[in-house]
């Protein structure tokens, strides 16, 4: 018997408000269609005796979830991509992380030991889960947010896909990388543990996109390197704010910018100069990435080094930027500090955050 998921199933869900609920056929047409409705052009069968109004659309992930998880047998949950991006992670919406919609989106996997039937756009995933690993988000069974973290990794296309999934889902404060520390030696053995625990050596808790870890990672490829920092702020010697790089080497004194094509014209472009103008003025280099130095980074390869260059001939006199904060400042750098931060406080020191 399939599990039930536990908000009333006749309508739009309260806690997702484009989300509209699978029925079952009604005899009376009261709590979903007649059994003449479902046959006609107006409702669209999602699973076994299951519709919702053909006006529905399948292409919001949310939608799609819900529809997946009236497929759940006595005992499961959604998992991997799809259990995060319902508990509210921005960066998961069943595409490539962060990359926008892919020609095919990525399926819903469902964690449950039982077998469960199979159904278009939906992956069941029978290995090992423990009650405790199951949680209810607004109604829905989800595995945990380690385990669901930890099933994107594990999966990932590569190494880089996988950091991108522990640090988008660390973004949002959904876990921390401290939490999947303690969860990955429950994983044993299984398939794609190797990668896994290679992601969470690169992955960090505040980076605000996937392009800044793409970024990151050509920069410094490999877990023994020293670490740059991610979107710490920096401070002129009487304690002004200058900006907060998407990168840092705090030795060398080089920041690192990403430019997206939302950085390229308008109010943005203008801060975007001014900024690199003053961290300039401060002793720090500055180098970017754009969009097209993805496919082949070699040239920004090539510019990074130009800036390092740069950096080696400055002086100790020319530095006048410092990471010392004032005592006003209020650190949101970790999940557990911004965890610790009220709804006002949030709403006011992680609005800059990019979209």
């Amino acid at each position: 018997m399939r599990r039930k998921v536990t908000f009333a199933a006749t309508g739009p869900h309260t806690g997702h408000p484009r989300v509209v609920v699978p029925v079952p056929v009604d005899p009376e047409g009261v709590a979903g269609p007649t059994p003449n409705q479902a046959r006609g052009p107006r409702w669209r069968r999602t699973g076994p005796n299951l519709f919702v109004p053909a006006s529905v659309s399948a292409d919001l992930p949310e939608q799609r979830i819900v529809e997946a998880a009236q497929l759940i047998p006595g005992y499961g949950g959604v998992t991997g991509w799809a259990a995060l991006c319902w508990m509210g992670g921005r960066w998961f919406r069943g595409d490539e992380l962060g990359r926008g919609r892919a020609p095919a989106m990525r399926d819903v996997t469902l964690a449950t030991m039982l077998h469960a039937r199979s159904h278009p756009g939906v992956l069941i995933s029978e290995e090992r889960l423990n009650t405790r690993e199951i949680l209810v988000e607004d109604g829905l069974p989800l595995t945990i947010p380690a385990r669901s973290v930890c099933f994107e990794a594990r999966y990932a296309a590569g190494l880089p896909a996988a950091v991108r999934a522990f640090d988008m889902a660390a973004y949002n404060d959904l876990v921390s990388l401290e939490e999947c520390a303690a969860y990955l030696p429950h994983l044993g053995g299984w398939t794609g543990v190797p990668q896994c625990r290679a992601a969470l050596a690169l992955a960090e808790e505040n980076a605000w996109s996937p392009r800044e870890v793409d970024m990151r990672l050509i920069w410094r490829p490999e877990p023994d390197r020293p670490r740059l920092l991610c979107n710490v702020p920096v401070f002129d010697l009487d304690g002004r704010l200058i900006g907060t790089p998407d990168l840092l080497d705090p030795v060398a004194g080089v920041v690192g910018e990403y430019d997206g094509a939302h950085h390229l014209a308008g109010p943005q472009r203008t801060k975007d100069v001014r900024r690199e103008a003053a961290l300039r003025r401060a002793g720090l280099e500055y180098v970017t990435m754009l969009a097209g130095d993805s496919p082949d980074p070699h040239h920004f390869e090539w510019r990074l080094r130009d800036c390092y260059r740069r950096a080696e001939r400055r002086t100790l006199e020319e530095r006048r930027w410092t990471l010392e904060r004032p005592s006003w400042w209020v650190p949101t750098d970790t999940v557990e500090q911004r965890r610790a931060l009220t709804a006002s406080q949030r709403a006011r020191l992680l609005s800059h955050r990019r979209a």
